[in-house]
């Protein structure tokens, strides 16, 4: 089993653009998430996106207006993080995300955690961290938005076998083994090559974060919490200080 980090930079970073349908396809998803949650086009506000990936929230964000810090530190993501932010209001930050605030300037309009990255911080303490980060970072009115999946109930049987995305050449399966902390994310990638089919696999650990817990942490940092679900079945937390 490789860590979260090894897991990016040596298997599925390279195919993360792709497993999301591509660049175009990703920003204009995030681009209609951004407007269905209320943030608009601004000239002053500062946004933060930890976990920045590819730019998918970071770039419409940026066009939208808004001055962002992009966190991220899986090395083939952050290249074209960097080349998209290119020529926009994007400062990217190659950091672990517990450390955020330490590259703020001035409190964050918006803080967002989004696409499941809550759950590959190594454990409970460091979530705790981050939460209370995030309520000493916010401004008077500044919003924290964060998905992740439940990983709490574990699936069972053929139910843990999950077909991500597949073309002609390429199909990417997820594999669940779930223990009592964490869940054992095996991705396994089929290539179509000229010698026929090849596989490539590799696991990393993901954290079963209780969702009720979550919100309860970020009432400690002093935040107002409202909890729900968003069309793709992931945990949706909404925070404002």
């Amino acid at each position: 089993m490789a860590s979260v980090a090894d897991h990016y930079e040596r298997h599925l970073g390279e195919i993360y653009t792709w497993m999301q349908g591509g660049f175009e396809a990703g920003c204009a998803r995030a681009l209609a998430e951004l407007r269905a949650l209320g943030i608009e086009r601004t000239e002053s506000h500062l946004a933060v996106d930890l976990g920045a990936g590819f730019g998918s929230h970071a770039v419409p964000l940026a066009d939208l207006g808004w001055t962002v810090v992009a966190f991220e530190r899986c090395g083939p993501l952050l290249r074209e993080l960097t080349q998209h932010a290119a020529g926009r209001a994007i400062n990217v930050i190659d950091s672990d995300l517990s450390g955020f605030s330490r590259h703020l300037t001035r409190p964050a309009d918006l803080i967002l955690c989004l696409g499941d990255t809550l759950t590959h911080l190594p454990g409970a303490s460091t979530v705790r961290e981050l939460t209370s980060a995030v309520g000493a970072s916010l401004a008077p009115g500044g919003r924290f938005i964060a998905t992740f999946r439940d990983y709490t109930r574990a699936l069972e049987g053929s139910a843990r076998f999950i077909a991500v995305r597949s073309e002609a050449t390429q199909i990417l399966t997820c594999f669940l083994e779930y223990d009592e902390s964490k869940v054992q994310v095996h991705d396994l990638i089929h290539r179509l090559t000229g010698e026929g089919w090849r596989l490539s696999v590799s696991s990393y650990p993901k954290l079963r974060l209780d969702p009720g817990w979550v919100a309860r942490e970020l009432e400690g940092a002093g935040l107002h919490v409202q909890t729900g679900t968003t069309a793709g079945g992931m945990t949706r937390i909404l925070a404002q200080r």
